[in-house]
């Protein structure tokens, strides 16, 4: 009998070639989806800061919303002229592009502060309070999706079905001033309002290197009082806005966790004898966590959005607070840089979900 041996058409180092290969694709897919991603940030803010700056024009020059009816029409017009909105409205568009290319948002008409200032002293409150919320959102959303999809279809899942929806359909503001009625007011556990007591935010204030962030420049003072202070003063506000999103991340845990548990893998260990407690920890819990890194993004624009009427509601002087009162000054130019903030945070949070979903998930790239 004879025997035929085939060579590979590729050599001895064609079966090596194909895994190479196709490590090559994934890598270059992976590369090309990131710088894709991250060149569309800058259309991306162009149009928002186009758009804030347009909306803002449609009321007039911000000198004239701001101040018209309490100066002289001399006065008024020599204003407008010194800060040269009496320009073209393209001229004043491009020397605001310019800018803010080089950091300088303005100066507030209300108070004549630089915005920029603002924007670094109030923001890292804004910033404190978003990461608070956060925890709140995962610490109450994702355990309780996990748990209404372990029990689904029982009692249980509809109450917390019904939660998720109380969560993001109630206005914040609401929450928050029920908050502050049963634990401040009727059982006083909690503070009011504000950041921290004032003994305290003296201290803090008084640091070398402050922060703004009150719970890094409490650590960083070491002194325990002041510590339990700032974190009392947080709770009320994180609880209101986080619960906002942790309405979303219950209903989206739930429905990725049932639907992970309905797939061929899972069925297959289920006829191998796996409990369904250990199909749930180990098998359709992860995966059911993806669809939450890409609906971050979302949430932080939604965050912000709530931290205006949280800040308000308890007097935490952030973004929001100062957006507020910016606004019954009508004092447009310090809101657009604000808002312009708040567009550039929300474009940079969602490049950043974007990459890590790619890195966890390489479907999403394709």
């Amino acid at each position: 009998m004879t025997t035929t041996t085939t060579e590979p058409t590729g050599g001895g180092g064609a079966p090596d070639a194909t895994p190479t290969a196709a490590r090559q694709r994934r890598s270059g897919g992976l590369g090309s989806y990131l710088l894709v991603r991250f060149l569309l940030i800058f259309p991306t803010i162009f149009i928002l800061v186009t758009t804030v700056f347009v909306l803002m024009r449609l009321t007039g020059d911000p000198i004239t919303a701001a101040q018209g009816g309490r100066l002289p029409a001399e006065e008024l017009a020599r204003r407008i002229a010194e800060a040269g909105y009496d320009r073209p409205i393209l001229v004043q568009y491009w020397e605001y592009l310019g800018q803010l290319v080089q950091g300088d948002f303005g100066t507030a008409i209300s108070d004549g502060r630089e915005i920029s200032d603002m924007l670094t002293s109030f923001g890292a409150a804004t910033l404190e309070l978003a990461f608070y919320a956060l925890i709140v959102a995962f610490a109450v959303g994702i355990p309780l999706g996990r748990l209404a999809a372990y029990l689904r279809d029982r009692w249980p899942d509809a109450v917390l079905r019904v939660f998720a929806i109380l969560c993001y359909a109630t206005p914040v503001f609401f929450a928050g001033l029920l908050l502050k009625l049963v634990f401040a007011v009727n059982l006083g556990w909690l503070p009011v309002a504000g950041r921290a007591s004032t003994g305290a935010e003296i201290q803090l204030q008084q640091q070398d290197s402050s922060t703004g962030i009150y719970l890094i420049d409490a650590l960083k003072l070491g002194d325990g009082d002041v510590i339990q202070d700032v974190l009392e003063h947080a709770v009320l506000p994180a609880v209101a806005l986080g619960l906002l999103t942790a309405g979303v991340f219950l209903r989206l845990v739930r429905t990725n966790v049932i639907g992970t548990l309905g797939s061929g893998y899972v069925e297959a260990a289920r006829s191998r004898g796996v409990s369904e407690r250990r199909l749930l920890r180990k098998h359709a819990y992860r995966p059911a966590l993806i669809p939450i890194v890409t609906v971050i993004g979302l949430q932080i624009a939604l965050l912000l959005g709530g931290a205006v009427l949280t800040e308000t509601t308890f007097e935490w002087k952030g973004l929001g607070f100062q957006l507020v009162e910016y606004l019954q000054a009508r004092d447009f130019v310090a809101v657009q840089g604000i808002v312009v903030l708040a567009a550039v945070i929300v474009a940079l949070v969602n490049f950043v979900v974007d990459v890590i979903a790619a890195l966890i998930d390489p479907r999403v790239r394709y």
